[in-house]
């Protein structure tokens, strides 16, 4: 049976551009998101990396801001890639999971 870690692999990305979609936002917010909406084995160590292959693809862009609780914190936005990027996600999730709702019976 497919290992959960191995299932969000294939779908992090996607789910991290959505966050950042509406608003900036930090690391440990995303992850603090995540965690909120079920999945709690996210971690920071899984999100850092992620949010660099981002911003390197040119999908993210980023700057550093002060922050009232420490260290200055590096915010994300989407770039017009990343809007892009999600969109094509988006359409590629919903054609998805229509496969799999017909395979597991939801039609």
């Amino acid at each position: 049976m497919a290992n959960r870690t191995q299932l969000l692999k294939g779908i992090l990305e996607g789910c991290v551009l959505k966050i950042i979609e509406n608003h900036e936002t930090y690391g440990y917010e995303i992850v603090e998101k995540l965690k909120n909406i079920g999945l709690i084995d996210i971690s920071e160590g899984s999100i850092y990396p992620l949010l660099i292959r981002l911003e390197k693809a040119g999908y993210l862009n980023s700057q550093f801001k002060e922050s009232p609780f420490g260290p200055k914190r590096k915010y994300y936005t989407l770039s017009k890639a990343g809007e892009d990027e999600l969109k094509d996600f988006e359409n590629m999730w919903t054609e998805m999971k229509n496969i799999v709702d017909k395979i597991m019976g939801d039609e």
